[in-house]
């Protein structure tokens, strides 16, 4: 019997979502292979990339970096994804057999599974094969509240299931957390078919469900590595179109990622737009058995000009052309004649994204709420100058925001205009007015006459070197000594998530492409997660949980303008820009398309046999 997407009563909030492109309108454009077909991947077809920073570790529960989720997409499934080809981005099933059947009140999600789909060989499994069934959906959901590990994805899931906040909560009083407790929310029809109940109506839930953290782990497999340091990190198994090539990994250097054999294959059938490039695509894609590549080299290399020399020497197949490199490639955002002569590619979309810059709310020089903190705070924000670190940090390549949703993401607004703008003069009246003096040297103490300094940290690397450069002239112009505090990505990451940084610039690519994602960056509760800044402030706190319980819509876009302004009010944050990102491909590579939401597309595109 084929699952109705909505009920009737719902259609109204369904057919925005279809209008916005949230969701397929109709079948699937990915269509499965028949069993019997194998997946069309060429050993000989290999794919050279390049990652900037060095991978984190393999487990979608705890790794949070876009890169590291890459290879995580292609090795562990969601039940839904993203339509390759689609624009604006269309939801689509991947493990599940159809988009989800919605309850009339959208507090009652049926998903059914795909059938036949296999883990990859593991010592865990005994030497028998290993299907993937819904209960690996729902312990893997579960990881996500097990105090030990400490997920940052906890917030995902945070107060929606019946009975799964009560769970953590017994676990933090016990110290063990009751895998195999029943949880009312996550209810197992059979092998094959769950129903989520929720606390609330919730009208995200199937692009939550698509999100690289909610990729399917098997029990064994976590159980029977996670006693040993960094084991789950280090051994991934999934179901996915890739798996890593252990006895080829060095870490921080190299990635191997091979074909899984045990794949199921998808046969290329994805509908694009009318622009000659979509046709292009098309015209070279359709019909092909997925994936086609056979193996997939990534080399980490930090420093731009090595990247950009080793694309330029036919070492690398595809590469991010970030903004310092940008004059290289392009001009005014088209790729140079001299590299189109070439047959070299170029892939650039504006990102779903928003850098924003946040000051350490808990920390007690540039935390709290008093006058004088939120007057220091407006005033660092006051003194930056965001176009000129987009000139100078980024070539130009990112367009200045006001909002905190970013264009192609639904819930932004064009026509905000933020109350905190750049104006150096007015932030030092500002701190004149509060007591923040001058000392003999020109900078500012504290109005109890302590020394002032701000720790600004960034990436180490040409652009984190570039972004304090450009930050210590703002609070130069303010007269507020900075110091510079280069880290490696892995150890920025580990830092912000304890509230120990003071403030950075804080990129943030949507894990879904909703305003909800990107209001919840503020959340009080998701500190220690997402919520970089450290900031809690109940009337805005209070908002967000009301804005949960609402679909897209003008009623929900007055409750994220109000959010906006209380965030502007306290000066616990100033919106910077979103960055264009920028692919170079070779000419062997086929049917490349950069996805704005995921990221590791390997298994959408082709590339011919080097000679």
């Amino acid at each position: 019997m084929k699952l109705r997407l909505f009920s009737k009563r719902l259609f109204p909030i369904a057919q925005a979502l279809l209008l916005a492109g949230l969701v397929a309108a109709s079948a699937p454009t990915a269509l499965a292979a028949p069993a019997a077909t194998a997946n069309g991947a060429d050993p000989d077809k290999v794919l050279k990339w390049v990652f900037n920073v060095a991978e984190t570790g393999f487990d979608p529960a705890v790794t949070r970096d876009l890169y590291t989720a890459g290879i995580n997409y292609t090795i562990f499934e969601t039940l839904f994804s993203y339509d390759y080809m689609a624009s604006p981005v269309k939801l689509i099933p991947r493990t599940a057999e159809a988009l989800p059947e919605i309850s009339a009140d959208a507090r009652t999600y049926t998903i059914r599974l795909k059938k036949g789909i296999y883990f990859t060989p593991d010592p865990a499994f005994g030497g028998k094969k290993r299907e993937l069934t819904m209960a690996d959906y729902v312990y893997s959901i579960k990881r996500l509240f097990d105090p030990k590990l400490a997920s940052p994805h906890t917030w995902l899931f945070e107060g929606k299931i019946v009975g799964l906040d009560a769970l953590a909560n017994q676990a933090k009083k016990t110290g063990k957390f009751d895998y195999d407790a029943k949880v009312e929310g996550l209810e197992l029809i059979d092998k094959y078919t769950l129903r989520l109940h929720l606390t609330q109506p919730d009208f995200n839930m199937g692009l939550i469900l698509a999100h690289n953290p909610n990729g399917a782990v098997a029990r064994e497999v976590i159980e029977k590595y996670r006693d040993v340091q960094g084991a789950v990190l280090d051994h991934p198994v999934g179901t996915g179109p890739y798996m890593v090539a252990l006895d080829e990994w060095v870490r921080g250097s190299k990635i191997v990622l091979l074909a899984n054999p045990g794949f199921r294959g998808e046969i290329w059938n994805y509908q694009g737009g009318s622009s000659p490039e979509d046709q292009k695509i098309t015209a070279a894609m359709k019909g092909k058995r997925m994936p086609q590549i056979g193996r997939v080299e990534i080399s980490v290399m930090l420093e731009d000009q090595s990247r950009w020399l080793a694309f330029q020497n036919d070492e690398i197949d595809i590469f991010e052309l970030e903004g310092p490199l940008a004059p290289q490639a392009l001009d005014d955002g088209k790729l140079k004649p001299e590299l189109a002569k070439k047959g070299v590619q170029l892939s650039r979309i504006p990102d779903p994204e928003v850098t924003y810059y946040y000051w350490n709310m808990k920390d007690p020089v540039l935390g709290g709420f008093s006058k004088e903190k939120i007057a220091l705070r407006r005033a660092m924000a006051m003194s930056h100058n965001i176009d000129e670190e987009i000139k100078i940090v980024y070539n130009g390549n990112a367009v200045a925001l006001n909002y905190p949703i970013p264009p192609g993401v639904i819930g932004h607004d064009p026509n905000y205009k933020s109350m905190i703008q750049y104006n150096p003069a007015a932030a030092n009246m500002l701190l004149d007015k509060f007591g923040y003096k001058k000392g003999p040297d020109g900078y500012r103490t504290l109005p109890d006459g302590k020394p002032l300094e701000v720790r600004y940290s960034a990436r180490s690397g040409p652009v984190g070197k570039l972004q304090t450069e450009v930050w210590k002239k703002s609070y130069d112009s303010i007269g507020i000594k900075m110091k510079e505090d280069l880290l490696q990505f892995s150890e920025l990451l580990k830092a912000e998530k304890a509230c120990q940084l003071q403030t950075r610039n804080a990129p943030w690519l949507a894990d879904y492409p909703d305003g909800d994602n990107f209001m919840q960056l503020f959340y009080g509760p998701n500190t220690g997660q997402n919520n970089n800044g450290c900031v809690a402030i109940p009337e805005y706190d209070k908002l967000y949980v009301e804005s949960q319980k609402l679909p897209p819509g003008p009623e929900r876009d007055v409750l994220y303008h109000k959010m906006a302004r209380i965030m502007e009010v306290n000066a616990a944050q100033l919106i910077g820009f979103a960055r264009y990102r920028s692919m170079l491909a070779q000419p062997r590579v086929i049917g490349y398309k950069k996805h704005p939401i995921i990221y590791g597309e390997w298994m959408f595109f082709d590339i011919e046999k080097r000679k």
